[in-house]
């Protein structure tokens, strides 16, 4: 019984390690992609942001910020580290077809009937 608890202890230390040891590792190396996608921004280059915005890179030539055009003639400016990814050509394209749709015709439903308000200060 003596030897198999004294094994316990390094097969439970290496049970927790090593996906401790994974784990960090994968994160290090996503914070590290994610850094690198940053710094390789560049004019033109379409990006989402962590927020769910879309736009076209208008000015990359800050270190710290990132100015973004979201739409023809409004450019904002962003963190870089808001940059979420970049977007290819045909999710672009997809947004845009899904813009250009005509607007389904709006009917209009019949009027709901309301109820009277309470009046709470009424004594029955």
């Amino acid at each position: 019984m003596g030897n198999l608890s004294s094994l316990m202890f390094p097969l439970l230390l290496v049970l927790l390690a090593v996906p401790l040891f994974l784990s960090a590792r994968k994160q290090k190396r996503a914070m590290a992609e994610q850094q690198q996608l940053q710094s390789s921004l560049q004019p033109g280059d379409k990006v989402m942001t962590t927020s769910g915005l879309y736009g076209t890179v208008a000015d990359a030539s800050h270190d710290t910020t990132i100015d973004i055009e979201i739409s023809e003639g409004v450019v904002t400016r962003w963190l870089r580290a808001a940059i979420r990814e970049k977007v290819a050509e045909t999710d672009e394209a997809v947004l845009e077809d899904k813009t250009d749709e005509p607007e389904a015709e709006v009917t209009t439903a019949p009027a709901a009937q309301v109820a009277e308000p309470l009046d709470h200060n009424v004594k029955k």
